[in-house]
């Protein structure tokens, strides 16, 4: 969806949320009862802003920032001490942003990239985004909620708003009882927010390094690759090509077990030469199509003349003669016949078996993708546009 589309729609649902408050709220048949379900629930609009603000919470509040005050203490002094270093840090981190910037330095080079969404984040993450900016809003609050309980500093409130399209989360503090408690333990209370959130990160990429042994019993490792998005109009897209939640086994003969071994199939294949297939020669002139006479070159044969999407080019060397031939045979059929690089390879007794190979260019490769419970992919192109389609 466009930025303006997006752009559109927000201002329209804002636009319209804050004309039907000013309509209930000017209407004299709903004007007390709008504004008195507004005033119990806590709930309050402004332009561009919904809020909703409850002291039902604070309990809750004095009952954790009372839960083993010696530990909490400490907690929350701990939480000075990483304020104080993040403030240095920061400091530096934004003076190698200025610097870069005036330099003119790409974006790919800034210490810090903001995140824009549309930009340089998906839209179709940004329900995500929003999701773990309310989140972290939340606990970052609380932080504040319970180390001001700890400190003996009243909470008032506690309240959740959408601004726009940005979520968050506010924490109403006595200011009084605030400045009359000490400097250390005023920091402590202005820090625990930010100390919160740090601690946060640390058990997000805790439980994000351990998924893998979290997940076993639902998923296996070492199993093949798994099909993450494929490119429209890429190599591989289409009805019968690959599918986002596939699973790649095999690249031809060469076994996919990880993305490491899925570049290295490639690779290897645009160093060999694609496959042959064992078939019986007088299979092969059965399904044999060609027509008596039809194109080459030196460096090409086509011997199907005509662009088809079930037969292909291959050629074999006949052991009576000794000379190349070329058939037009069914890609599909052919292919599930036995792998074989050598004419060696092929045997059967008391009939004559072929080696046949794709008669195509040096840069093109037959490749037979086995990708779950569907059929094989029949690639025919240069491997390095599997690189480009983004699987």
């Amino acid at each position: 969806m466009l930025q303006t589309t997006w752009i559109a729609l927000v201002l329209g649902f804002w636009s319209s949320l804050y004309l039907l408050d000013v309509f209930l709220k000017t209407k004299k048949s709903t004007s007390r009862s709008y504004i008195h379900i507004l005033e119990t629930s806590g709930v309050a609009l402004s332009v561009c802003q919904l809020r909703w603000y409850t002291n039902s919470l604070n309990r809750t509040f004095l009952r954790v920032g009372q839960w083993q005050p010696h530990f909490l203490r400490m907690w929350f002094t701990v939480g000075v001490f990483f304020g104080l270093v993040a403030m240095l840090v920061s400091l530096f981190v934004l003076t190698l942003l200025v610097v870069n910037t005036l330099r003119r330095q790409p974006v790919e080079h800034q210490v810090l990239t903001p995140v824009m969404p549309g930009v340089n984040l998906p839209t179709s993450q940004i329900s995500y985004y929003l999701l773990t900016l309310l989140v972290c809003g939340i606990l970052h609050e609380v932080g504040h909620a319970v180390a001001a309980v700890r400190e003996q500093v009243r909470v008032n409130g506690f309240g959740i708003f959408m601004f726009v399209m940005y979520p968050g989360a506010f924490v109403d503090l006595s200011t009084e009882h605030i400045q009359v408690v000490s400097p250390l333990r005023q920091l402590r209370i202005y820090c625990a927010g930010v100390w919160h959130n740090f601690v946060i990160v640390i058990i997000a990429l805790m439980f994000l390094f351990s998924m893998p042994y979290l997940l076993v019993p639902f998923y296996s490792q070492g199993q093949g690759v798994c099909v993450s998005q494929v490119e429209e109009h890429s190599a591989v897209s289409g009805p019968r090509g690959l599918l986002a939640g596939e699973t790649i086994t095999r690249v031809s003969d060469c076994p996919v077990t990880n993305i490491d071994s899925w570049h290295t199939c490639i690779l290897a294949s645009m160093k060999e030469q694609s496959l042959g297939h064992c078939m019986p020669v007088p299979l092969i002139k059965d399904l044999d199509t060609s027509p008596k006479n039809f194109s080459s070159t030196v460096d090409f044969v086509d011997c199907c003349n005509v662009t088809s999407n079930t037969h292909l080019c291959f050629m074999y060397h006949s052991k009576k003669t000794g000379s190349t031939k070329y058939a037009c045979l069914p890609a599909r059929t052919t292919t599930d016949r036995p792998v074989c690089k050598l004419q060696s390879d092929c045997y059967m007794p008391n009939m004559e078996v072929a080696c046949v190979y794709p008669a195509i260019d040096n840069q093109t490769k037959l490749l037979r993708i086995i990708h779950g419970r569907r059929p094989p992919l029949l690639f025919l192109g240069h491997p390095v546009d599997l690189f480009y389609s983004d699987i």
